[in-house]
């Protein structure tokens, strides 16, 4: 038998592992491009469940072009790190709250002020409309899927019924960013740190209170360890979410699978702001059911609270202006959707 030239064996041995490095590396083969999500939320959290719905829809619509890894719970990368992650190629996609990278998002910042929100499926809307209206630079270094946005957010309270700006005085209430500013504009001290810590830090009693919406006294277990839901709906806030992709990973997709992923994005913003709103009246009720109460506001003290927490925007506007960002422009486009609101006359593309 002939001896095989080494050369030979040289060139097939160099072909095997040229074609072999993309499917070693985990992220292309000759059948597509193979993707991870970040998320933050629980799997069985509604906003988690739409997450891993979207893969699956992005993986059935771009033909298996495209798949996607999904990793919920902050079992990739944590919830103040997702964003960044995401730039740096750590993960290709995530979805985090504007909020866990304080400073880094001066604009969108604004869904995140007490400026009365009416609904999840209202402020998911707005928060779109905001980056499509003005384009933030603070997010232009990700390709952008969507944001959403929960409902109104409350004030939630341990042992506490909380009636009046002088009860809040000095209760210790678990709030992060902006919305940190307006629990101590209200009076109260505020406690940062992510959700996923909060049930355990109201269980020992590191803080009295926390903020929220309704549907996290049930998709978080929130009802369990608190007792009041503090209804003021003139000073409810939100806090937006977004889900971006690499850069890089984007661009490297096909046209037909851009196109794809683009038509899902519209409809499953539209689904988490539905969604929110549906997990608001399930979570009141989880809340209700295990003997917590909630709280009305009088309206002439709510006209106080919302007196109170005018600082919180003049501080916003200060700081988009240093920033060189449109903050007024932002607050007065949020300003009239909110009275298109309270018109009857509100729509948008992204309901």
């Amino acid at each position: 038998m002939k001896p095989v030239s080494t050369s030979i064996v040289s060139l097939v041995l160099g072909a095997f592992f040229l074609a072999a490095v993309p499917v070693l590396s985990g992220t292309a083969s000759a059948k597509g491009v193979n993707m991870t999500y970040s998320n933050f939320f629980p799997p069985s959290h509604v906003q988690s469940q739409l997450a891993e719905s979207w893969c699956k829809e992005v993986e059935k619509r771009t033909n298996g072009e495209v798949r996607i890894s999904y990793f919920a719970g902050n079992t990739l990368v944590k919830a103040a790190q997702i964003y960044d992650g995401v730039v740096t190629g750590r993960t290709d996609i995530g979805m985090s709250c504007l909020l866990y990278t304080r400073g880094r998002f001066p604009l969108m910042d604004a869904i995140n002020l007490p400026f009365g929100n009416p609904s999840g499926r209202f402020a998911t809307a707005v928060v779109n409309e905001l980056y499509d209206k003005f384009k933030p630079a603070e997010l232009s270094d990700t390709k952008m899927m969507f944001l959403h946005a929960h409902g109104p957010g409350f004030i939630h309270t341990q042992h506490k019924a909380v009636k009046t700006l002088e009860d809040l005085k000095g209760l210790k209430i678990r709030s992060t960013g902006s919305v940190a500013g307006m629990i101590k504009a209200l009076g109260a001290t505020p406690v940062s740190m992510p959700m996923p810590e909060v049930y355990q830090a109201l269980q020992k009693g590191v803080v009295e209170g926390a903020v929220y919406p309704e549907e996290t006294n049930k998709g978080w277990k929130m009802g369990e360890v608190t007792d009041y839901t503090i209804a003021c709906y003139p000073t409810a806030y939100s806090v937006g979410f977004f889900v971006v992709m690499n850069q890089r990973k984007w661009d490297a997709l096909s046209d037909n699978a851009k196109a794809a992923i683009n038509g899902i994005n519209r409809e499953w913003a539209a689904k988490h702001g539905a969604a929110w709103d549906e997990s608001d009246y399930e979570g009141a009720g989880f809340s209700l059911g295990l003997g917590n109460s909630m709280i009305g506001i009088d309206p002439d003290e709510a006209l106080r609270w919302k007196k109170a927490v005018t600082p919180v925007f003049d501080t916003y506007l200060e700081k988009t202006e240093k920033r060189g960002v449109d903050g007024k422009g932002a607050l007065e486009f949020l300003n009239d959707r909110l009275d298109d609101n309270a018109k009857g006359k509100f729509e948008s593309s992204y309901l």
